[in-house]
């Protein structure tokens, strides 16, 4: 029979702990489909101002239930150049405060509401059309989850007492002195670090307190070892990461050890202070429907939890400057030059779907930036009496790094598409890819012009001065219509078509009377046939630039 108990326990804690852990999968997920753009803007608000910083962190944790994902998050954005240093340790100070209203969630007494939450959303969910009503259901569908996740744990934390080996073991394991709190702290630590999740850990010592097998003080000391033991989720998306998105992972880390190295001597008073502080008696026993509870002290550790992160913000906000340049001298800039990438922080990045596209799309904008910067240095190139090597290998290799850009952009959005996503991130990604491809078309049409010269450079030929001025006219052209367009995929501007159009075919006009010309003008005169070909293949090039440009005009305004 005792045999029996302990496997009932130790199923019940295990499948508690499960549907926990999922039920906030899915209500973290439902949360970023709904507030998706909502996510967008707030992320887009981060300024070097610490104080916006860390209010973005406090709203986007309280949005996506995890400050785990947030800090990830924020790693890939450093890693990536979307975010600098200064601005990501604002929002993760933040972070630290907007995941305690997890344990205000938990300390709500409605578990017994978990599986009807559960059930009327997953039918929802199931036969719902409107992709809003669907996630709106999986965000409720993730709540009851929690709750129903919750109350198994409960359950078979109640069993706890009844097992002589699972009492002798809690027997030991009391914040009773110093070493027995470091002792619990550390224990937090390892297994909040092995479950990856702050908000499970905290769930399930609210479920040991709830029932009384482990007192108030042990609890505690848990929760706040929980706190560094969170940080490890951003520790491991940060090891193959750029050095300045290592230092937002470590700092991380050094904020939550500093605030548990300045609770750790008072401790014994803190726990005493937050009942006081609530009127709470931390140890009444209550008997309910038969079952003994501790009532009063889950809500004690959502205080405890809550004003410790609170009070460490607020303490250690002064001297972030102060911690951010220690980082950048204990964490020194790799020998090479670093460039940030887009997929080298792994899947961690795709649990933030909304954050994910946004994040891709500097990607695409640096692509857009890259053409503009290649343009400016071909009509360089052409200019030249003699061809620089540098300028003409700068062209090349960016042409190449295009490529490598555009590989990424794919294997990222094939993963993310992958996934169960409202309809407009499916369509955004899409979008994203097609323009990949554009931008990646667009240097390549831009380093064969560049080719056309050499190539007749080294056959001891050149364009003559009617010809090249022709050619930088039409380059002028297209590389403003290049400008054009980005900028306004840059500001999300799909009204730009009508204009992209016009221009475009100001630019097809153009390069059809250039080539007309030529024609006409190898008639009546013998021409050099070289010169000929290179001349209507570089026409050509400039006519294929200015399409795929349109393309990206089209799929901008959802033509394509």
């Amino acid at each position: 029979m005792n045999s029996e108990l302990v496997w009932q326990t130790v199923f019940g804690l295990a499948g508690g702990l499960g549907i926990f852990l999922l039920g906030m999968k899915h209500m973290s997920e439902g949360m970023q489909a709904v507030a998706g753009d909502s996510l967008r803007r707030l992320i887009s608000s981060v300024t070097n101002n610490r104080f916006m910083a860390t209010t973005v962190g406090v709203l986007v944790t309280m949005l996506i239930q995890s400050s785990s994902i947030t800090t990830v998050m924020v790693v890939g954005f450093v890693n990536s150049g979307l975010m600098q240093l200064s601005q990501a340790v604002g929002v993760i100070m933040g972070a630290n405060v907007g995941t305690t209203i997890t344990g205000w969630i938990l300390v709500l007494n409605v578990g017994k509401y978990g599986l009807p939450l559960l059930g009327v959303s997953a039918f929802v969910y199931l036969f719902a059309r409107q992709d809003r009503w669907r996630y709106i259901a999986m965000t409720t569908l993730g709540v009851g989850m929690v709750f129903f996740g919750l109350e198994l744990m409960k359950d078979a934390c109640a069993g706890i007492r009844d097992l002589p080996q699972f009492a002798n073991m809690l027997a030991h394991f009391r914040a009773d002195s110093y070493v027995g709190v470091m002792l619990c702290m550390l224990t937090g630590c390892a297994l909040t670090a092995a479950i990856q999740s702050s908000s499970a850990m905290l769930g399930l010592t609210m479920s040991l307190i709830a029932t009384g097998a482990i007192p108030y003080e042990t609890g505690a000391a848990l929760v706040l070892g929980e706190n560094i033991g969170t940080t490890i989720t951003a520790l491991l998306a940060s090891l193959t990461a750029t050095a300045n998105a290592r230092r937002a992972a470590y700092f991380h880390v050094l904020f939550n050890m500093l605030g548990v190295l300045w609770i750790f001597p008072i401790f014994f008073w803190y726990v005493d202070f937050v009942p006081w502080l609530l009127q709470a008696d931390v140890h009444q026993v209550v008997m309910i429907d038969g079952e003994r509870t501790v009532p009063e002290a889950p809500f004690a550790i959502a205080a405890v939890h809550t004003i410790f992160n609170l009070t460490n913000t607020i303490l250690f906000f002064p001297f972030a400057p102060l911690l951010t340049r220690f980082l950048k001298r204990a964490v020194p800039d790799r020998p090479h030059k670093e460039k940030p990438h887009l997929t080298s922080l792994d899947v961690r990045m795709l649990e933030t779907p909304m954050i994910a596209v946004e994040q891709s799309r500097v990607e695409i904008l640096r692509m857009a930036d890259s053409c503009k910067k290649m343009m400016n240095w071909l009509r360089q190139a052409l200019t030249q009496d003699e061809p620089d090597h540098k300028l003409v290998q700068k062209i090349f290799h960016r042409e190449e790094v295009l490529d490598t850009i555009q590989d990424e952009v794919v294997d990222f959005m094939t993963d993310l598409l992958a996934a169960s996503l409202p309809h407009r991130v499916i369509e955004e990604g899409r979008r994203q890819m097609r323009m990949a491809d554009e931008y990646e078309s667009i240097s390549d049409y831009i380093a064969s012009i560049l080719k056309f010269d050499l190539k007749l450079r080294q056959q001891g030929h050149r364009f003559d001065e009617q010809q090249l001025r022709e050619i930088l006219d039409l380059h002028d052209m297209v590389a403003e219509y290049l400008k054009l367009i980005s900028s306004a995929y840059e500001q999300r501007y799909p009204e730009i078509i009508t204009k992209a159009h016009s221009i475009g075919s100001e630019i097809t006009h153009l390069v059809k009377d250039l080539r007309d010309k030529h024609l006409d003008s190898i008639t009546e005169e013998k021409g050099q046939p070289r010169i000929s070909v290179a001349y209507t293949a570089t026409l050509n090039s400039y006519r294929r630039v200015r399409d795929h440009a349109l393309n990206i005009a089209e799929t901008l305004a959802g033509m394509k």
